[in-house]
């Protein structure tokens, strides 16, 4: 599997992608406003200027995409997005796993977020070596959990 950045030109398919994903989130949350949903275009191309955007293409078609940039030492990764018919085969895993390798040496810690509800996602970073850190308010529906992973694989709750 290849994971490349993306270009300007990228957004619009990562976006519909991104829109195809979020979808069965938006389900378990029976919340159609999410903000991965309610996203534009313009959102993404602002995002695009301060962070890393990476995309996984299979046959000329984007099948998954992470965004992440670095701040205080610290790797944020954000709506790591694999297509809802190619999920449950370790795409998501080793993107994660080739994007903690790139960013190494420059990071003490990787942090990401997702929803209380997520099981799936929930499941994967664990085991992927994520701790839960603190939750946030979202919404009425959902509470973000944010999860963090040292390099040294230490825990400052453990201590």
């Amino acid at each position: 599997m290849n994971i490349e950045t993306a270009s300007e030109q990228d957004l619009d398919r990562i976006l519909q992608l991104q829109k195809k994903a979020f979808h069965g989130q938006a389900a378990i949350y029976n919340d159609f406003t999410l903000p991965s949903l309610t996203q534009t275009l313009d959102d993404v191309k602002k995002e695009f200027q301060f962070k890393a955007i990476y995309k996984v293409e299979l046959d000329g078609t984007i099948i998954a995409s992470v965004r992440c940039f670095v701040k205080d030492r610290t790797l944020h990764i954000e709506k790591l997005i694999v297509h809802p018919d190619l999920q449950n085969r370790g795409i998501g895993t080793t993107i994660m796993h080739e994007i903690e390798k790139r960013y190494s040496a420059v990071v003490d810690r990787y942090e990401l977020s997702t929803g209380h509800k997520s099981a799936r996602n929930l499941h994967i970073y664990h085991k992927l070596g994520y701790r839960e850190m603190r939750q946030e308010r979202l919404n009425d529906n959902c509470n973000l959990i944010v999860m963090e992973k040292r390099l040294d694989n230490t825990n400052p709750a453990e201590g």
